[in-house]
């Protein structure tokens, strides 16, 4: 069958007219014609037929052997390690696919057309890219020389419908009332601060956590390569950062585009992940005015993330890092941390309460932390709990009409 695909394949390509501007029809056309052709020699069965004029059409129009695991809505990564190794992430575990690309050459062709989805270029003299798919999946494409073992691309996969807090509650990512309480404090305007490991969930659960804001509110997103899906909001602004062109010129940050939301009336800013200097203009934001403004990092825990935002906010200016902890503590007024378990499930970790400036530096009052049952069995159990500490920083729940 790989074989015969691989002659028809030919014969489609000797046959189209690459320098005119093709139609899927007429790509359609051609590949109906070759089949035909060849099923005169060759018995083939209606259903072989038509997988392979979806397999050709795939490899002329589409990703090729990709828009398979594209289509599979059970899969949640792909991660290519050049042409002959395809792994996928499915039900969370990984395994090798059993299928490749025809070359190096064609695994190049599929990362130039990835990149140019969303107008990136990247190639020898810029061979590391972050850029979308157009469903919204998040895409990371590395090249050789940087790559030693050919082209290799990482694909993040993204539900077509969003997950919701009420989902997130049904599969024990969080309890009823950790998520009570989260959706007072977005509607009372806390800065939300979500920290977690990589594939720890963290765009996802912004994406949920969003559903709690006030739909007539002005809603501006900042983003490294657009991923957020924010759900309902009529006054949604979708900022997406730009790389500097071959001549080095015309790029757009993170930080360029923060700074210039402050002057399009958001009532809040929302900056899907934070990894640089960017935190400075981020952390400013949030102290001058827009209250209920959230962000993303990578964090091992609460502490450690606000470790973290310290040293990216040390990348933007030389400061002490005494002011630094002083406005990060009155930026920042809530961190959800989440986690990837051992069982491979998601689940949020700690909420903990960002409290005043003091002596000791930045201090962490918990509120919510996950407790585990069991630790000897291989399913995680266990569920967040509320801890006896009591929330202090009320004043916001207070000004909005809100009880705890």
């Amino acid at each position: 069958m790989n074989k015969c695909f691989q002659q028809l394949k030919q014969m489609v390509y000797e046959r189209l007219d690459v320098g005119c501007d093709i139609s899927d029809e007429q790509i359609n056309q051609v590949i109906d014609e070759c089949i035909y052709e060849k099923s005169q020699g060759i018995l083939l069965s209606i259903a072989q037929k038509e997988q392979l004029k979806q397999q050709l059409f795939n490899a002329i129009r589409k990703l090729d052997i990709l828009e398979e695991l594209l289509a599979d809505p059970d899969i949640t990564e792909i991660m290519i390690n050049g042409y002959q190794n395809i792994f996928i992430e499915k039900n969370g575990h990984i395994k090798k696919w059993n299928k490749e690309f025809d070359s190096p050459s064609r695994l190049e062709d599929i990362a130039q057309k990835i990149a140019g989805i969303s107008n990136r270029l990247v190639n020898e003299s810029n061979p590391i890219v972050d850029t979308r798919l157009a469903d919204g999946s998040r895409v990371n494409i590395v090249l050789p020389p940087v790559a030693l073992n050919g082209p290799v691309i990482t694909i993040r996969k993204f539900y077509k419908t969003p997950l919701t807090i009420e989902k997130l509650i049904e599969i024990n990512a969080l309890t009823l009332e950790a998520a009570e309480f989260l959706e007072k404090a977005v509607r009372a305007r806390y800065n939300i601060f979500i920290s977690g490991g990589t594939g720890s969930g963290k765009t996802t659960f912004l994406n949920a956590l969003s559903n709690y804001i006030p739909k007539d509110e002005r809603i501006i997103t900042i983003e490294d390569s657009a991923e957020l899906q924010i759900q309902g909001v009529a006054n949604l602004v979708c900022l997406e950062s730009r790389n500097a062109n071959m001549e080095g010129e015309n790029a757009v940050s993170i930080r360029d585009l923060i700074r210039t939301s402050l002057r399009m009336r958001p009532d809040r800013i929302i900056v899907g992940e934070v990894r640089g200097a960017e935190a400075l203009d981020m952390v400013q934001a949030m102290s001058t005015g827009h209250d209920g403004s959230m962000s993303t990092g990578h964090g091992n825990s609460p502490k450690d993330m606000m470790s973290r935002i310290t040293t990216m906010v040390l990348m933007g200016i030389d400061m002490p890092v005494s002011a630094i902890e002083q406005q990060l503590s009155s930026a920042i007024d809530i961190i959800v941390h989440l986690g990837r378990m051992r069982d491979k499930t998601r689940k949020v970790l700690e909420i903990d309460e960002v409290m005043e400036y003091g002596a000791r530096g930045i201090q962490l009052n918990p509120l919510f932390r996950f407790v585990e049952e069991n630790h000897e069995t291989e399913k995680v159990q266990g569920s967040l709990q509320r801890l006896s500490n009591i929330f202090i920083r009320d004043e916001k729940m207070a000004a909005a009409g809100i009880s705890i």
